[in-house]
């Protein structure tokens, strides 16, 4: 386990209040390591553009190509159709391999440690957490209920720019989920 201000090779991304969060919080956490791997584990998740799935690096067997990164920047797995427990010896030579990795599961995960993300809505509409997470700005000023990185909300154009599968650098919402590999997540 990484000690404090030392970073997380690998987190899981949970968000179950919020699909469109939970679709673009794992690309902004990518973007801000620089060079990761977004992974889908949620056999019914997003159709993320990618060269190929975790269902086919299960079937076929991952190349050496796919268990390292080729160049800087962020790489994204969609799911295919795989169960995590099926694509685990997969993702355990993915985290091996990158330098950061970041799962997307709607539950937690044995790989790594997860990361609940949760949107903050005004009349106390969210529930108290426990536990820390990363609390989400949604336009209005709400207090965080719990420990975690409180991040602003994203410009409409960083939402845009990732849902349409291009990286909005210099976004001031991508820089602050820096802090979330910095967190000890336990």
């Amino acid at each position: 386990m990484p000690q404090q201000g030392e970073e997380m090779p690998a987190l899981s991304i949970q968000c179950e209040a919020d699909g469109v969060l939970g679709t673009i919080a794992p690309l902004a956490l990518a973007v801000s390591a620089g060079t990761a791997i977004v992974v889908d584990l949620e056999p019914t998740g997003p159709h993320y553009p990618s060269n190929s799935s975790l269902a086919a690096l299960v079937s076929e067997g991952p190349r050496r190509t796919d268990l390292t990164p080729a160049r800087r920047g962020v790489a994204v797995l969609r799911n295919g159709g795989v169960s995590p427990e099926a694509a685990g010896e997969v993702v355990e030579a993915l985290i091996a391999g990158w330098p950061h990795v970041v799962l997307r599961s709607r539950s937690r995960v044995a790989f790594c440690p997860t990361v609940p993300v949760v949107p903050l809505l005004p009349g106390g509409l969210v529930a108290r957490a426990h536990h820390r997470a990363v609390y989400q700005q949604m336009g209005w000023r709400e207090q965080a209920p719990g420990p975690g990185p409180v991040l602003p909300t994203p410009s409409r154009a960083t939402v845009k720019a990732l849902c349409e599968g291009r990286l909005p650098l210099g976004s001031r919402w991508v820089r602050a989920w820096q802090r979330v590999w910095e967190t000890p997540w336990a």
